[in-house]
């Protein structure tokens, strides 16, 4: 096991699954059953955490639900396989998951009664899914997303967290920070961020996640964090396009620093609202730092670097990440959109260029070549 934390925690959900059941003293009628609508690497590691937690409080049913996309590995079909030898080997692999954590195929039968839904897959699943979990939706349900990406339509930039609450018309909010999936699953210290619109529901959540290794602290800002999640993900290509050059730490560095100042611009003139504080949240200055140094985005980046941007990114996807989607560059693209139609592009050379790199057939070296003297709010030494 990982280290463990020795800090304090704010969260009054138990850190230790093998503790008896607490009582909800302040409303013991209520009993929250939870539904992971996602079991990818991510998903998997999530419901192993609502699974230790679900069985130590009386608030909440001790059978979490796990939506399984069915596929079939090695002749038999991953959802029988989760629920006979309690390991996700598709995309957990190794790691033993709570036996009260139940792999559903059927979407309407794994979201029935629950009255928490954690949606953790790709986002573009979601129109797809969220007519079946409205006819299903059970009365009092709320929903938080651990979905690290971004939306786009006619109007502009979408978050995540409207698509599910339009769609279903209820409360979202958001958990976002450094969180490696695979870390996470082996009890590796670490923190996570929920931003809340209704402060009820930020406990409830933070009692589901929170534990000893996993400290997770909540804010009042479901944009900022959920925006920090996505954004992220663009600066960690241009790291992995760092990576792939063989460049050092410097300018790694450097491609970081602008990266979370184009972050925070972004967040300022495209959203009302935003706190600074939740850039030095884990959602912001911590998750930029793992995923910069680690990760599906930067890694596949680095692919992309070293064919000298010869590779197609769903070459590159298929071949690493073993059906996992990459974000990145999808997110990218969409920024890319909002900032061209706002006549936006000059305030965000890291952003602009990370898009033609990746779409446009720019020289991959040309990370290192930033025209940010020209942003009006972001002057650095030139790399």
């Amino acid at each position: 096991m990982g280290c463990a934390a020795s800090a304090s925690s704010s969260a009054s959900a138990p850190s230790d699954a093998t503790q008896p059941k607490i009582r909800n003293n302040e409303n013991p009628a209520v009993e929250e059953k939870v539904c992971i609508v996602g079991s990818g690497n991510w998903g998997s590691a999530v419901a192993r955490i609502c699974g230790q937690n679900t069985t130590a409080d009386v608030k909440f049913n001790s059978t979490v639900n796990m939506w399984v996309f069915e596929e079939v590995v090695e002749e038999k079909k991953l959802s029988e396989i989760i629920n006979t030898t309690h390991e996700n080997v598709k995309y957990l692999p190794g790691v033993t998951l709570p036996s009260n954590v139940v792999a559903v195929p059927d979407l309407a039968e794994a979201v029935k009664g629950a009255t928490i839904l954690v949606f953790v897959l790709p986002h573009q699943f979601l129109p797809k899914i969220l007519p079946t979990v409205k006819e299903n939706l059970a009365p009092g349900a709320k929903a938080i997303s651990l979905i690290k990406g971004i939306d786009f339509d006619d109007h502009g930039l979408v978050l995540i967290s409207n698509v599910i609450r339009e769609g279903l018309g209820i409360d979202v909010s958001v958990l976002m920070g450094a969180n490696v999936a695979n870390d996470v699953a082996k009890d590796e210290f670490c923190e996570s961020t929920i931003g809340y619109g209704i402060r009820a529901n930020g406990v409830l959540f933070q009692q589901l996640f929170h534990r000893s290794s996993f400290q997770v602290n909540i804010i009042e800002d479901v944009a900022g964090v959920e925006l920090c999640g996505a954004l992220k993900n663009v600066v960690a290509v241009g790291a992995g396009f760092c990576d792939g050059l063989d460049l050092g730490s410097n300018t790694k560095a450097a491609i970081m620093r602008i990266g979370l100042s184009e972050m925070k611009i972004f967040c300022d003139k495209l959203y009302s609202g935003v706190k600074p504080d939740t850039f030095f949240e884990s959602c912001g200055m911590a998750d930029l730092i793992t995923t910069c140094y680690g990760g599906r985005n930067r890694k596949c980046a680095e692919a992309f670097a070293r064919s000298n941007g010869e590779r197609s990114w769903e070459m590159i996807e298929e071949e690493l990440l073993g059906g996992q989607k990459l974000q990145g560059t999808l997110t990218a693209n969409e920024v890319h959109k909002v900032l061209l139609r706002k006549g936006l592009l000059q305030e965000f050379p890291l952003f602009t260029k990370i898009y033609a790199i990746s779409f446009e057939g720019a020289p991959v070296g040309s990370i290192c070549h930033l025209n940010t003297s020209e942003s009006s709010d972001l002057v650095v030494t030139t790399l």
